[in-house]
């Protein structure tokens, strides 16, 4: 159907009363993205149209046209299906077009749904609907069912006797009830309010020891069941280990649907209860849990992504060390250690493979080449991926520079998914001729000058921030990582001149096709002189000009502006401003001292309002300022590498790695990192572990436990900054027993965290 078919009045009229806004916020919004605008430039440039709405609500906006403008194409479907049939009433039709829930919709087009041969399919063909009729109408004056079925009594129909009339009745009536969309709307309710989730282990599991041994005889309200528990134990039934199912308040329920059915207490009421309970338990029931099933996990999945994604986003925005010579080092023990040097715009320069940790005596022959080739290149800093022999590697790089007197930084970098860029088309493209060892080694020396522009090259699930992120839809979960990834790129800029066309793709506007072509021109014709030049290269229009250009930046450019994120349609305001205060533009951009001067109020006009003129103002203070914050390296300690250096009650340095609904992983610096229950972030009540922490974040924590054999450490954030001591608040024992009594805590979480769990 064309869209045009929609009223898309009425939609707007639904997301005001949603979300709240005024109908100009709406309106505006909704007629900037249909136009092709992208969130991140509405957000950034339009703000006086939208009332200074934040990315998040334009997204939320987004998010919920695309909802309802689906539910209206679906409701002409609908409609135009049951008119086909002949039934389509003029109350139908206002419930279906009033309905604002797909769920409902569903339920309402449900009983004129092309289904398959059903019993009561049969029992209509044998013409038995009006006995249903006679009876669901609850007024027969006969004084038995039996005499009433008497008149549908037909050989020839396979409906031999009255107990065969009555049975096709009764299947016609279970299935009515079973499809009525108010009666389905009050299952679902009091079982999604009432029923719990049950996890049984699998007849042939029950001996196996498994990482679900917890969820092997488990029980949880179903609306409480949290998102990683919920994942955990789908991951165990999908691995056969687990057997799922959600107990309903069965009695509540047929109480409640024979209330709603039956209106009287004529000779059908016993008939009808008989049908409400076989309508539900042979109809209802199965295809209820299906849905609230199916519900949850959505519900799980929007959680765990919400996680991911809140990760991702302060991954991205780790603060970049700069332009800087680096040496990025592989760590490996028995293949050796790849190194490449990469120079302060991140383009290779050259590579060397040293092997310390092959047998004694190699660690002096690998310093010592390793030195020659920090001279050689000027090396500034040096970056060791943090994964097998990381440790070590930094140890050995540190040994070889004390050794001949010099200075300079070695940073341990996160290492995750370099494997997978190092195999993948982009590193293949960038560096066809170099082993994908070496191609690693660029990355994690990449990675340390700006972790943006080279983790946009990897699969995001890749990364290692995810919280089951493989269990969760995964075209809702690119959706909304994509989402992340454009919003940080865009929030931070990108070097026209030295980006990727991985890093550009993600600009607003652009995409891999023209980020392609940019990169292709650029190689063709030399350097952007400045912003305008975009429109020279092949396919570039004006849209696409209008929706990148502010966050591209060209250093050192003839237009000082070029390098801000004052958009070209602003250049000209500015301009005025400049005159208006007697200094040229370059002056004005130069010293920020003058940006005091300027009387915002004499610039508004009907196009600019004060929100743009704030921002332009605030750009002009800081031209082309990296918005992130300053690098700062973890420091871990020297006597602490592998799990078995770790005591209990030492405070150590460490990086957060991973947040999760439970708490945050750590590392401390020993392959493998370690847990801060949620409970040990701080001193305070944490609901969301990320409301106390966040991925990148050097951290000082306490080790509370370690098991080597599970290869598990318990640490404590809270007990590290001192106040382990204190006693704990009024109530908080008797709230920790009574939740961890009805199953609102992971116990398997709070063991990890140290704590003593008696299971009853």
């Amino acid at each position: 159907m064309s869209r045009t078919d929609i009223d898309f009045s009425l939609i707007t009229s639904w997301l005001i009363e949603e979300s709240g806004l005024k109908r100009f916020q709406v309106e505006n919004t909704v007629g900037l993205l249909q136009e092709g605008a992208t969130v991140p430039f509405i957000a950034r440039y339009r703000k006086e149209q939208t009332g200074e709405l934040d990315e998040v609500a334009i997204r939320d906006l987004e998010d919920r046209f695309g909802y309802f403008t689906e539910l209206e194409e679906r409701k002409v479907t609908v409609l135009k299906t049951i008119d086909e049939q002949g039934k389509l009433t003029p109350e139908l039709t206002d419930r279906i077009q009033s309905t604002r829930q797909k769920t409902e919709l569903e339920d309402l087009y449900l009983p004129f749904k092309p289904k398959r041969r059903t019993k009561a399919t049969i029992a209509r063909e044998r013409g038995l609907e009006p006995l249903a009729d006679l009876i669901a109408a609850q007024q027969l004056t006969v004084p038995t069912l039996d005499q009433a079925a008497l008149p549908f009594i037909a050989a020839q129909r396979e409906v031999p006797d009255a107990a065969a009339a009555l049975e096709g009745a009764g299947h016609i009536l279970a299935e009515r009830i079973a499809e009525n969309a108010d009666l389905r709307a009050f299952v679902r309710r009091l079982t999604w309010e009432q029923g719990q989730l049950v996890s049984r282990v699998a007849a042939d599991q029950k001996e196996a020891v498994t990482k679900f041994e917890m969820y092997y005889d488990y029980r949880e309200p179903l609306k409480d069941v949290p998102s990683h528990r919920m994942l955990a134990m789908r991951r165990g039934e999908k691995e056969e280990v687990l057997f799922l199912s959600i107990l309903a308040p069965i009695e509540e329920i047929i109480a409640g649907l024979r209330q709603r059915v039956i209106i009287n207490e004529s000779i059908s009421a016993p008939f009808l209860a008989h049908a409400v309970e076989d309508a539900y338990k042979r109809l209802l029931a199965p295809s209820i849990e299906v849905e609230l099933r199916l519900d949850a996990k959505q519900c799980a999945d929007e959680a765990a992504i919400k996680v991911f994604a809140d990760n991702l986003r302060n991954l991205l925005l780790a603060p970049p060390a700069g332009g800087k010579r680096v040496l990025g080092v592989d760590p490996g023990l028995r293949t050796g250690c790849k190194t490449a040097v990469v120079d302060a715009t991140g383009r290779f320069l050259d590579h060397l493979t040293v092997y310390p940790h092959s047998g004694e005596g190699k660690a002096a022959a690998a310093g010592r080449d390793l030195l020659k080739l920090l001279t050689t290149h000027d090396v500034e800093m040096i970056a060791v991926g943090n994964g097998t022999a990381g440790r070590e590697t930094e140890q050995f790089v540190r040994d070889a520079l004390a050794g001949a007197g010099r200075h300079l930084p070695v940073v341990l970098v996160n290492e995750a998914g370099a494997s997978v860029y190092s195999a993948s088309d982009i590193a293949r493209e960038e560096f066809p001729d170099l082993d994908l060892t070496v191609r690693g080694a660029i990355s994690i020396g990449r990675r340390l000058q700006d972790p943006l522009a080279e983790l946009v090259k990897i699969d995001p699930k890749s990364i290692g921030v995810g919280q089951y992120q493989h269990d969760v839809s995964q075209a809702h979960l690119k959706k909304a990582l994509d989402a992340i990834v454009e919003s940080c790129v865009n929030f931070v800029g990108v070097d026209l001149n030295t980006a990727s066309w991985a890093l550009l793709s993600y600009v607003s506007g652009l995409g891999a096709s023209l980020a392609k072509a940019i990169v292709r021109h650029r190689d063709e014709h030399g350097k952007f002189a400045s912003r305008q030049a975009l429109l020279t290269v092949s396919r570039f229009g004006a849209k696409a000009f209008e929706q990148s250009a502010g966050f591209l930046r060209i250093r050192e450019g003839a237009n000082p502006l070029d390098n801000s994120a004052v958009h070209p349609e602003r250049y000209p305001l500015v301009e005025t401003m400049a005159s208006d205060l007697g200094v040229s533009l370059a002056d004005l951009v130069a010293d920020p001292s003058l940006v005091s001067r300027i009387e915002l109020k004499r610039y508004v006009t009907d196009q600019v309002g004060l929100p743009t003129l704030r921002d332009i103002l605030e750009e002009l203070k800081k031209p082309g300022r990296d918005p992130r914050r300053e690098f700062q390296a973890a420091a871990f300690r020297d006597d602490v590498r592998e799990m078995s250096d770790l005591r209990e009650s030492m405070v150590l340095q460490g990086v957060v790695t991973n947040v999760t609904a439970f708490g945050a992983f750590v590392d401390v610096g020993v392959h493998q990192d370690g847990l801060v229950h949620v409970s040990h972030l701080a001193d305070r009540f944490i609901k969301d572990p990320n409301d106390a922490v966040s991925v990148g974040q050097i951290v000082k924590v306490k080790v509370l436990a370690v098991d080597l054999q599970r290869k598990r450490i318990s640490l404590s954030i809270r007990e590290a900054e001192g106040s382990g001591s204190q006693p704990p608040k009024p109530g908080k024992s008797e709230k920790v027993e009574k939740k961890v009594s009805t199953g609102q805590v992971d116990l398997q979480a709070l063991e990890k965290a140290g704590f003593r769990v008696t299971r009853k």
